[in-house]
């Protein structure tokens, strides 16, 4: 008989998973609320009741597997030898033994999409498929492949899909839905009865900084070529007025443009070159707003470098010739940087025991902020970095253990860190940069899972930083609403 062990189920927790053991479900809850205790909770009552079954669990990258191997061993009586942690590392003649012998698997979905496309494996014995991190389920992403082999392949299926943010927008919910077959729906948010008691405080605040004069004369520079180039968007056929056009229409024009060269029409040529100087434009903006000029040149030295038409369109542009050099006499820093040590600094100075995670979107951002912050007295900071950046999952799990165990007190990271990694003691979590609802969810859980925590998110005044802030506040509402709606009406987009 196979038992839970060394945890006591909560209430939620438990309710989750019996209505879990009917359905397909999509269980949407806070990060730090157990939703791993939950899979844990059914793969035991399937595994009981279908003898001999075993399980598999569908997890992103290998620091996150590893952390769900290890609950399971720690929450279960299931022997040691029958909990197997499957990567690509492993050969796939063993891994094929290894998925045999063992009660409950933990692999990334890749993996596992790789063995069954290549007939190595089969699901046909397996009572329970958990996808974690459940909003990667995309059209043809690993999670939905395996999933619709999976469905396909076992005798006796049970899907449970996990995550903290799955989409804002109905259709995106309903999509993973759909590729997930998911047939139920279980929200939990901060503020139901039965969760409270296990939210820890977060202490929420926001910090505007100001650009300097030079920032804003590059910024004007840069907006008017890109202004300029939005209105050429009319010759194309597309009306919609330039002060509504964003980056997420741009690439959906983009799309439109790539059809058409498919089909070659010869006007999707020209128009998906100045969709791609829109785009350069954009993100050089953004740059300049959110991170600073250094992030602005280092962009600019690529652009430079590029041969494309769109590339040399930009570079001889006498705007942009000028906003560049500019860039390239200006020493100051982004103020974000200065008010960042700041805060760091006094954060140190009345607690020494604290613990600071900060999130930057860009690589370049993340090694300067490093590099500043190092310079002060008594801050061990260490970036986080994502294996594109040569960074091992083995590595990436030693500086989260080096950080959790106070070797160093701050570590900086791309969106490597925002999800779904547990990362014990951070009271202080700050955003160098805003992001949009889902990733905003997976930043903030980051701090207040075990006590209490704090919240900084630094806005520049006038710039994306702005909308975006608000743009995923907007998003994290319609989420909720959209769920607990499909929760109390039971549509998923297959019932």
């Amino acid at each position: 008989m196979i038992e839970v062990r060394n945890f006591i189920p909560r209430a939620y927790q438990e309710n989750i998973a019996h209505a879990s053991l009917a359905r397909n479900t999509l269980v949407v809850l806070p990060t730090g609320l157990g939703k791993t205790k939950i899979a844990i909770l059914l793969a035991v009552c399937r595994l009981n009741e279908f003898s001999g079954s075993s399980i598999l669990v569908c997890s992103p990258t290998k620091p996150l597997s590893s952390q769900i191997y290890q609950e399971f061993i720690e929450s279960t009586n299931i022997p040691g030898e029958k909990v197997c942690l499957l990567t690509g590392l492993i050969s796939p003649d063993k891994r094929r033994k290894l998925l045999e012998n063992s009660l409950v698997i933990i692999a990334t979905p890749q993996t596992i999409e790789s063995d069954l496309e290549n007939k190595r494996i089969s699901l046909e014995n397996f009572s329970m498929l958990c996808i974690d991190e459940a909003h990667r389920s995309g059209p043809n992403f690993a999670n939905t492949n395996v999933a619709r082999i999976y469905n396909k392949q076992s005798r006796f299926p049970r899907i449970l899909a996990l995550t903290a943010s799955p989409g804002s927008t109905k259709e995106k919910i309903g999509g993973i839905c759909s590729n997930l077959f998911i047939e139920s729906v279980q929200i939990k948010t901060e503020d139901d009865d039965d969760v409270k008691e296990y939210i820890q405080k977060r202490k929420i605040d926001w910090i505007i900084v100001e650009l300097p004069k030079d920032y804003e004369e590059i910024i004007s520079l840069i907006s008017f070529v890109y202004r300029e180039k939005l209105k050429s968007l009319r010759s194309y056929g597309i009306l919609k007025p330039v002060s509504l056009i964003n980056k997420k229409d741009l690439l959906l024009f983009q799309r439109n443009f790539q059809r058409g060269i498919n089909e070659r029409d010869k006007l999707s040529y020209s128009g998906i070159s100045l969709i791609s100087q829109l785009l350069k434009l954009n993100h050089a903006i953004e740059l300049i707003g959110t991170q600073g000029i250094d992030s602005f040149r280092q962009f600019m030295k690529k652009v430079y470098g590029e041969t494309s038409k769109a590339s040399i369109s930009i570079k001889n542009n006498i705007n942009i010739i000028k906003a560049y050099d500019m860039a390239r006499k200006t020493e100051m820093a982004h103020p974000k940087l200065s008010k960042l040590a700041e805060i760091v600094a006094g954060r140190f100075n009345s607690n020494e025991s604290s613990k600071i995670i900060i999130f930057s979107k860009y690589r370049n951002s993340v090694k300067e902020i490093v590099k500043n912050l190092n310079g002060l007295k008594g801050i061990k900071a260490i970036e986080l970095l994502g294996q594109k950046e040569g960074i091992t999952q083995k590595k990436q799990i030693g500086i989260i253990k080096d950080f959790e165990n106070g070797i160093y007190n701050v570590m900086v990271t791309s969106n490597i860190g925002e999800e779904g990694i547990s990362i014990e003691g951070g009271s202080l979590c700050i955003f160098f940069d805003q992001v949009y609802g889902i990733r905003r969810i997976q930043r903030a859980g980051r701090v207040a899972r075990t006590m209490p925590g704090e919240i900084i998110y630094l806005i520049t005044k006038g710039t994306m930083d702005e909308g975006m802030y608000w743009k995923s506040r907007k998003d994290i509402s319609m989420m909720t609403y959209n769920l607990k709606k499909m929760q109390n009406e039971g549509q998923t987009g297959l019932i």
